[in-house]
């Protein structure tokens, strides 16, 4: 049994490619597990936050694939990083100053007819790239009838406009 389970699971970094193929087999359940685990929100919201999560844990999982570190150390290092996931989340939730540090504040582009040029510099962005996200997400190629522009934590643009009466 042990001789089958080498033959198949092969041990170390010299693997060939029935064993890489069986460890993928095996960790692409293991990640869903882990998925399930951490919950949506990794791949939901993302933010900076779950998007650095789920880079992390490709790339930890991506290990034991290729034999770069043991097999079940890199599940158990997934199952820690997703729980921690789950604690940072719920900190966050509970605390608005942890919440603030972790993922941050929107920052307005545009108020009432004002470009802000300092917090345009602020998030890396040129007018010619908030006019581009206007046209993609509003359909309009120009600003009438938007009253704020917002950089959302999560990167993208949104733009407010004002409440029907």
């Amino acid at each position: 049994m042990h001789q089958l389970l080498y033959q198949l699971f092969g041990w170390g970094k010299d693997l060939n490619a029935l064993q890489v193929c069986v460890r993928t087999f095996l960790m692409f359940f293991i990640a869903i597990l882990l998925l399930r685990l951490g919950g949506i929100r990794i791949f939901g919201k993302k933010s900076s936050f779950d998007e650095v999560v789920a880079v992390i844990l490709g790339a930890i999982l991506s290990r034991g694939i290729v034999g770069a570190s043991p097999f079940g150390t890199v599940v158990l290092s997934g199952v820690v990083l997703v729980l921690v996931h789950r604690f940072t989340a719920w900190a966050c939730i509970n605390n608005q100053t942890i919440s603030t540090i972790i993922n941050g504040r929107p920052v307005i582009l545009y108020n009432e007819g004002k470009l802000l040029e300092h917090n345009l510099r602020k998030c890396s962005l040129s007018e010619n790239d908030l006019m581009e996200s206007l046209r993609l997400h509003t359909g309009q190629d120009n600003l009438d009838g938007i009253t704020a522009v917002y950089m959302e934590t999560s990167g993208r643009i949104s733009f407010i406009r004002p409440k029907a009466s």
